[in-house]
């Protein structure tokens, strides 16, 4: 791998899983930069990653005194890898859910040009595993929910699991993003659809966390469905003056 890249990874309470998600990443991507964006841990999280920074320069710390959310989480850290120069980013749960040894791959389809790689669950080779039918059948009608408001040819739009060029951060514009939870992923697979930018899935075997307390809540979800539900419908309405515009405006060349 030549592109320099940096490999983000939102915390709050990951003390169970930091040190494993950590050695995962030093054993199939050696060559990686990692930045921990920790949201106010009250557990040993911080320490831990102090601990392991005394040992290399590939890691650091960025410590956050609340709990502002994933969005914030990674458009801080996206902000500061473009201006540190990296040429790769790349988003991953803190939980163990996203294996480290799909990331190779995913790293050598961005490195040739692909602007947006997405870990998906949800394409021929991608597997769930230790969620109950409820969950899996939840995030599968809200990608289904997803494609169909946002008219999106993405199965996995939810996922948490990316790699993104800096040039397409760049487009996609992080400054005004509007979710700050895991809406954050929908917005950000919309913006890069919407500007015409490349998006390939790569299947992933995605596995429940079995250590620590999951982030998702209520709260989160209303979030993602209130904000697809208003960009689909404002589309719908863009759409519709269009046409309205455009019929007019046929009706008036034919009077001509």
């Amino acid at each position: 791998m030549s592109a320099r890249t940096l490999v983000v990874v939102p915390t709050h309470n990951e003390a169970a899983n930091i040190t494993t998600l950590l050695d995962q990443l030093h054993e199939h991507v050696p060559d990686v930069d990692v930045l921990v964006v920790d949201d106010a841990s009250t557990d040993a999280t911080r320490s831990l990653v102090r601990e392991r920074m005394d040992s290399t320069d590939q890691l650091r710390l960025l410590e956050r005194p609340d709990k502002l959310g994933l969005g914030a989480a990674y458009r801080d850290a996206f902000r500061g890898g473009i201006a540190d120069g990296y040429e790769l980013l790349v988003q991953i749960d803190a939980d163990l859910s996203h294996d480290p040894v799909t990331l190779p791959l995913m790293l050598a389809v961005a490195e040739r040009g692909v602007p947006v790689v997405i870990g998906s669950r949800y394409i021929p080779g991608g597997t769930v595993t230790g969620w109950p039918r409820r969950r899996t059948w939840l995030s599968r009608w809200a990608n289904r929910y997803v494609a169909v408001m946002l008219g999106l040819a993405v199965n996995d739009a939810t996922a948490g699991y990316r790699v993104y060029r800096t040039e397409a951060l760049d487009t996609i514009g992080i400054d005004d993003l509007q979710a700050s939870g895991y809406g954050f992923q929908v917005e950000m697979t919309y913006r890069a659809v919407r500007s015409g930018l490349g998006v390939v899935e790569i299947p992933i075997a995605f596995r429940d966390r079995v250590a620590g307390q999951s982030k998702m809540d209520r709260r989160v979800v209303l979030e993602a469905f209130r904000l697809v539900t208003a960009w689909g419908v404002r589309d719908l309405v863009s759409l519709r003056r269009r046409r309205r515009a455009y019929r007019t405006s046929d009706t008036a060349t034919d009077t001509l």
